[in-house]
């Protein structure tokens, strides 16, 4: 749509997602070596939290390389002319300046075009920041304020746990979108659902240091209530908008179901959690036809009673099973491969769902996506994505590079790994600072911190790119 029609009062259409770049780091650490060198029970972090391997940065990457890294790859492989954006945003958690956003770091990308007249700064709380710039970069195309260009939306943090039972849990990753009308991956439009609400589940207030204050049974229930209460909003907000479909919202209504990811099995715990709550929200009467194995048992169960019910949770977790094997499971491969990367964990769930899907199975299908960030914020919405199969083609041709990435990373001892951990922390807000971390190690086309002066001010450079073969 030009800027004209914009200034027109119409409504553009099918606004959402044009294009979808992800970074993450070159290096990696396995967990089952990490549980052996934590002198934890074999298991514990690859079956008890469902995660494979973990993502790390050295001290040459913070969360202004990573955002500058993302959004170049992204401009560049989608060749998208910088006269064409007219608002930028970044959700992050990672602080490393209490006034200075990352995104006027960003605007270094934008000075040889000359492009200065750019909304949007920089939106934060916890894992939710992400979803946050996302929505305003919705709101700000759908309103009176758009001028027909698009909106670039990042995503970004580096999630690090100080040594113990919490740190492999982290991860890091940035995730970039360029966001428009007419778009393969529409957000549907009056179906958004949130739950805000006060809580010290997880927060980070001590500034001179990366790690949070993690209170970790809270932290689970906070997520669940969260996600009950999007859920069932969105059920009525559903029911509103389509009274002619006289069925009401179920698992069953949505193709695919991405969460936001702090570990695996918390995922396939909340899938199954969306079951409980069909179970609850179906009249009595008709609970022994759905639920047959659940209808007496948990005949007069409540959700707040819930949250750490092992045999309730057991039970939905094996009737959902199969559900979240079709619906969900493909959608946790890279938070399996990365760990929690905080702001773009459940984007890197809708890449890896993209990327592990033939055209075919995502044409026309509906995805729901919970995304939640501690203290506490959270959302549900759906996508529906687009029923033109030359351009989801095209869309996921741009993702081919994601899995081929993954496999170039270079594994780390346990050892180096903690000693490298005990660098950025040590060296977090130093000044001046010139860091240690291997350059050689980085992907093509990514920046880095090549130092910290004085003023704390840091200057960043650029591993060349890969030239396209002939």
């Amino acid at each position: 749509m030009s800027s004209s029609n914009a200034a027109s009062g119409q409504w553009p259409e099918r606004v959402g997602i044009k294009a979808l770049e992800i970074v993450f780091p070159s290096q990696f650490v396995e967990q089952t070596e990490l549980e052996a060198f934590d002198g934890v029970s074999a298991g514990k972090y690859t079956v008890g939290l469902g995660q494979q391997r973990m993502g790390f940065c050295s001290d040459r990457e913070d969360i202004n390389s990573l955002c500058l890294t993302v959004v170049r790859n992204l401009l560049d492989r989608h060749a998208v002319p910088l006269e064409q954006i007219g608002r930028l945003e970044v959700g992050t958690e990672t602080i490393v300046d209490k006034s200075k956003s990352v995104k006027s770091v960003l605007m270094q990308l934008f000075e040889p075009a000359g492009v200065t007249d750019l909304e949007g700064i920089d939106t934060t709380n916890a894992c939710y920041g992400g979803t946050a710039a996302l929505l305003n970069a919705i709101n700000w195309i759908e309103s009176s304020s758009w001028d027909g260009r698009l909106a670039l939306v990042v995503c970004g943090d580096i999630a690090v746990y100080a040594q113990g039972s919490a740190r492999p849990t982290g991860g890091a990753g940035a995730v970039a979108m360029l966001v428009g009308p007419n778009a393969p991956l529409c957000f549907d439009r009056g179906l958004r659902a949130s739950y805000m609400k006060h809580a010290y589940d997880f927060y980070k207030p001590d500034l001179s240091s990366e790690y949070p204050v993690v209170d970790g049974k809270l932290s689970i229930q906070c997520y669940l209530s969260a996600l009950d209460a999007c859920y069932q909003l969105y059920r009525k907000k559903f029911a509103q908008r389509h009274p002619d479909v006289v069925a009401p919202v179920t698992l069953d209504t949505f193709d695919a179901f991405i969460f936001h990811s702090p570990y695996g099995k918390l995922v396939q715990k909340s899938l199954a959690r969306i079951g409980l709550n069909d179970f609850v929200l179906t009249p009595a009467e008709q609970r022994a036809k759905l639920f047959p194995g659940q209808a007496e048992q948990f005949a007069s169960v409540r959700l707040e009673d819930t949250y750490f019910d092992r045999d309730v949770e057991k039970a939905f977790m094996t009737q959902y099973a199969a559900v979240f094997e079709a619906k969900t499971k493909r959608s946790l491969h890279l938070a399996s491969q990365v760990g929690n990367m905080y702001t773009p964990s459940v984007y890197s769930c809708l890449v890896s769902l993209l990327i592990g899907s033939d055209v075919d199975e995502l044409l026309g299908k509906r995805v729901g996506v919970f995304s939640y960030g501690s203290g506490l914020a959270s959302s549900m919405y759906s996508i529906s994505i687009t029923t033109d199969r030359e351009q989801l083609t095209e869309f996921k041709r741009h993702l081919n590079y994601v899995q081929p990435l993954l496999e170039r990373r270079t594994k780390v001892a346990p050892a180096e790994f903690t000693e490298l951990m005990a660098v950025r922390e040590k060296n977090n807000h130093a000044a001046p600072y010139e860091p240690t971390g291997s350059v050689e190690v980085l992907f093509p086309g990514t920046y880095y911190l090549k130092t910290v002066d004085s003023m704390h001010r840091r200057t960043y450079e650029r591993v060349p790119p890969e030239q396209p073969s002939s």
